[in-house]
């Protein structure tokens, strides 16, 4: 994620979205499917998204020069499962690369 404007060929960038796509979209029939089996966790779904994009625009400084942040994606998968973190996580990068220019 963290890598200079413009470093990672648009092949490449275009490649490994598609890799990701099938958990993506795994991940959102999963989140469907929670929502609609369990209305009330909608609150939790989006505390945890928020909990994952305030985490991951902390940024603390490592021995290297350079900075590293916690992501909080592991307490959204131990409560949701891992491809609905997915969904969350893909919206957290989004948000961060759209609103806060994180990632390159």
């Amino acid at each position: 994620m963290h890598i200079a404007e413009g470093y990672l060929p648009p092949v490449h960038a275009a490649a490994w979205a598609a890799a990701s796509a099938p958990f993506v979209i795994h991940g959102v029939r999963a989140l469907t499917r929670e929502v609609r089996a369990n209305p009330e966790s909608t609150l939790l779904l989006g505390a945890s998204g928020a909990f994952t994009f305030v985490l991951s625009a902390l940024k603390i400084p490592s021995v290297t020069g350079s900075c590293s942040h916690p992501t909080g994606t592991g307490l959204g998968a131990i409560l949701f499962r891992p491809p609905i973190m997915a969904v969350l996580g893909t919206i957290t990068l989004l948000f961060q690369a759209l609103l806060l220019a994180h990632g390159g």
